[in-house]
């Protein structure tokens, strides 16, 4: 079972509720698909780590061979090609690495060449597997690397958690596009509810079935209550908003290695999802 963990934005505890939900077993994966900046490694942090590259293949011109036929340049929708002068520029932030420049060249000019954008951490944590993407500084686009992650969570036999990036960007479509279930998680304020909303857009256009997770709850009257009855959404659980949770996860504690009764209000959130799962699994037989 793949689930997917999303908020609107950054802060809202999606790293929170994915990487308890990802501890509670020992027979889990963790996957931190947010890879401009990913934290999850630091509550859970993994031992036995082991590193693999990440590369995307860029075009190579030799200019000796190029007869400016611009073959290229009119192919690639993405204006990563350009002619100056007598001459063919590559603006590697905006290739696609589809391939189509070299594949159509008359003159081979255009060969293709790997280039590292960033790395993928792999590592155990109590049990728990804990995989981790890292984008380099600089680059432009996270979602090779994000490919790669999904990739992982196809081969897996248990439960997959997916951390993935805050919003709703193409990297956060690349993240769930695998996903069985997709948890959104919620600040119980009009601000907070106007960034799940655009979570809960995405979402709904994948046909993914989904539920909230409130966090820093406080109050049953509050917009996220009202937010999810007015799109029949299910409330998962809630998480209060409670200065032992800040202190526990200020200091990179995982709430449910360090007290039971958080052991067992993510154990209730877990139980919720594999029911909601287990019925849209019904239903669609």
């Amino acid at each position: 079972m793949n689930i997917a963990v999303l908020s609107g934005k950054g802060g809202t505890g999606k790293t929170l509720v994915s990487v308890n939900l990802a501890a509670l077993s020992t027979d889990t994966i963790y996957i931190d698909c947010d890879v401009e900046e990913p934290n999850g490694h630091l509550f859970l942090k993994p031992l036995d780590l082991s590193r693999e590259s990440v590369t995307v293949k860029m075009p190579k011109i030799d200019e000796n061979k190029c007869i400016g036929c611009r073959m290229c340049t009119e192919f690639c929708e993405f204006n990563a090609l350009a002619f100056v002068g007598d001459k063919v520029m590559l603006f590697e932030d905006v290739c696609h690495s589809c391939g189509g420049c070299a594949y159509l060249c008359p003159t081979n000019a255009i060969s293709e060449v790997s280039k590292e954008i960033g790395h993928i951490d792999s590592g155990i944590s109590q049990g728990t597997q804990v995989i981790t993407g890292y984008l380099n500084i600089g680059e432009a686009s996270g979602v090779p690397i994000i490919n790669e992650l999904v990739k992982k969570s196809r081969k897996a036999s248990n439960n997959v958690f997916i951390d993935c990036p805050p919003g709703s960007a193409c990297v956060v479509m690349e993240s769930i596009k695998e996903a069985d279930y997709c948890v959104l998680v919620a600040e119980p304020t009009i601000f907070g509810i106007h960034n799940v909303k655009m979570v809960y857009e995405l979402v709904s256009k994948f046909n993914i079935p989904v539920g909230v997770v409130i966090n820093k709850y406080y109050d049953e009257v509050n917009p996220a209550t009202e937010f999810c009855k007015e799109n029949k959404l299910t409330i998962l659980g809630s998480i209060p908003y409670d200065i032992e949770i800040s202190e526990l996860n200020g200091n990179g504690k995982v709430l449910v290695r360090e007290d039971h009764k958080y052991k067992d209000l993510f154990k209730e959130i877990l139980d919720k999802i594999s029911l909601e799962v287990s019925h849209e699994t019904t239903s669609n037989t």
